[in-house]
């Protein structure tokens, strides 16, 4: 996931529910320089994560005029699914991601879902019904 040791940014607030959602948050970031943060080592690039460390979602906060970048790390670094937070731009990076086999969610904040799909959940319970993230419309 994308990182800043700037606690003012969303992806901080975002990170931090995620953690108390019991998720592991892997920091991406090269300005951080492979500092310990909130437990884990950071890494310059998604490639640079040790191969047995599992990444099943890289949560993007970049600026969409970096999307491609990320999606090209993304890609060699074997990640299978690829997250676009809210109102980053750039939706040719996605429909790259997409086309290099990754799922992609597109303009959507993970807690916010998480929040909302748990809520439904909750609600649906008795009934079995769940609820899938739902991707970025076509």
């Amino acid at each position: 996931m994308g990182y800043s040791d700037k606690r003012f940014r969303p992806v901080s607030s975002v990170t931090a529910y995620l953690r108390t959602q019991g998720f592991r948050i892997v920091p991406v970031n090269p300005r951080l320089r492979g500092r310990v943060v909130d437990g884990e080592r950071s890494y310059d690039r998604l490639a640079d994560i040790p191969k047995d460390v599992r990444v099943d979602l890289v949560d993007v906060f970049r600026r969409g005029d970096h999307l491609d970048e990320v999606v090209d790390d993304a890609v060699a670094a074997g990640v299978p699914a690829i997250w676009f937070q809210l109102s980053l731009g750039n939706v040719a990076a996605a429909e790259r991601a997409e086309r290099a086999g990754m799922r992609v969610v597109w303009d959507r904040c993970t807690a916010i879902e998480h929040r909302r799909l748990r809520a439904e959940t909750d609600a649906s319970a008795m009934d079995g019904a769940s609820c899938p993230i739902e991707e970025r419309p076509t």
